[in-house]
């Protein structure tokens, strides 16, 4: 059975996202070479910029694809939790899980890279971390209404201490399964002041 152009497409730009994300998370931004995105995805360099106009486009829509990539493993199972000390709890295991894959680590090799810059990628990385800060937050302000978390300094600040410590444990724990999930939830029950499992 032959293949429609159109799942020819998506097949080629899948390749391509996932040789780009590699890259990315290894070698940054600036030391990304398109030519070697497409050759590592089996592509010339002109079926990447019949694709993408530029390493930006693509930059971005990497972003797009592990965003939408996220909360499908990470995002679909928080909205599940109906006690939010649990949500902040399986965020931390499941980023944890997510993280393991270098498709993950694109987003914080970029804020990196980009940090304090005004710059289209950052700055949508930036919006993807204020995101999860406001989700973070969200979680933390139902837990105190149900009277799962005490009060507390305001929500935000225990929600971006909560991110930083997921993002600092599996940083740290990168490659060290399955540490690197339980001492993520760890750190999180740490941050809201709960007893670890």
């Amino acid at each position: 059975m032959r293949t429609t152009q159109a799942e020819r497409r998506a097949r080629t730009r899948a390749a391509i996202l996932e040789s780009a994300a590699r890259g990315l998370s290894r070698y940054g931004y600036g030391n990304l070479v398109l030519e070697q995105v497409a050759t590592d995805a089996g592509y010339t360099r002109g079926a990447l910029y019949h694709l993408f106009k530029n390493k930006e486009d693509l930059t971005l829509a990497v972003r797009e694809w592990v965003i939408e990539t996220w909360d499908q493993e990470v995002g679909v199972a928080v909205r599940q939790e109906s006690d939010p000390v649990q949500a902040l709890l399986t965020l931390a295991r499941r980023h944890a899980v997510f993280c393991r894959r270098d498709i993950a680590r694109v987003a914080v090799a970029l804020r990196l890279e980009f940090s304090g810059q005004d710059h289209p990628v950052g700055n949508q990385i930036e919006a993807n971390y204020e995101q999860l800060i406001a989700l973070c937050a969200n979680l933390v302000k139902a837990a105190r209404r149900a009277g799962s978390l005490p009060p507390g300094p305001p929500a935000r600040v225990v929600a971006s201490a909560c991110v930083g410590a997921v993002e600092g444990t599996v940083i740290a724990l990168a490659g060290q399964a399955p540490h690197d999930e339980r001492y993520a939830a760890r750190a999180v029950a740490g941050v809201l002041g709960l007893e670890p499992d």
